[in-house]
């Protein structure tokens, strides 16, 4: 499952979500991004109704981005119960993903 997560629906989003998020904090513009996109896609599916995917594209959203001191993309930050856990900077291979996720 993937979400879209905006300024104004992320905390609403990350609040009734019952899975982990994995949300991708990313911009169109961004190679290191598009790189990581069929990563997160091959994450989402091997994980199917175990985590939830969200994306914030950070150009459109600074409210959240500046909330999470996103300063670099990608930035990856895995939620449980809301609260951020995990945080991953830059382009990351599958199997560092894969290991965030065992937090």
């Amino acid at each position: 499952m993937e979400l879209t997560l905006t300024d104004t629906n992320f905390d609403e989003e990350l609040k009734k979500a019952t899975l982990p998020v994995l949300v991708d904090f990313y911009a169109d513009w961004c190679g290191p991004c598009k790189m990581m996109a069929p990563i997160i896609d091959d994450v989402a599916k091997e994980y199917d109704g175990k985590i939830i995917i969200g994306k914030v594209n950070v150009d459109n959203n600074p409210n959240v981005s500046m909330k999470y001191g996103i300063m670099s993309i990608p930035t990856i930050i895995l939620f449980k119960s809301g609260q951020p856990v995990k945080q991953l900077v830059g382009y990351q291979p599958k199997e560092t993903l894969l290991k965030a996720l065992e937090v």
